[in-house]
């Protein structure tokens, strides 16, 4: 079912790219990992090399998944918005084009979860 506004709403977004002094959201996400059961919101700085977040922020955010430490980054396949991509580990945010509150996820062949279990 459908829900409209009675009004249009009036108030500044709280989560403004200029609120965040410098950084833009970046969601990233893990498909078939349903341990982590949305993508996690993370501010990084646009001049940030893609392949720092792999090894230095993704480490912190997923690494206690028992399939963490199995991933072969060479064979992950990247969505941006639900659409194929190809990550550059050696280009920034900005020279891939990724945007404040672009969304990513990641799959990983052959690692489905706990067991299997999506999980």
């Amino acid at each position: 079912m459908g829900v409209a506004a009675i009004k249009e709403y009036a108030f500044e977004s709280a989560d403004r790219l200029e609120n965040f002094h410098g950084n833009q959201l970046l969601y990233i996400g893990w498909d078939k990992h349903l341990l982590f059961c949305a993508p996690f919101c993370l501010p990084m700085p646009p001049a940030m090399r893609f392949g720092d977040i792999i090894d230095k922020v993704l480490p912190g955010v997923f690494g206690y998944h028992p399939d963490f430490a199995k991933i072969d980054w060479s064979k992950v396949m990247w969505l941006k918005s639900g659409q194929p991509w190809q990550a550059d580990f050696n280009k920034t945010l900005a020279e891939l084009g990724l945007k404040h509150k672009d969304v990513l996820r990641f799959q990983t062949p052959g690692l489905d979860g706990i067991k299997g279990s999506a999980s």
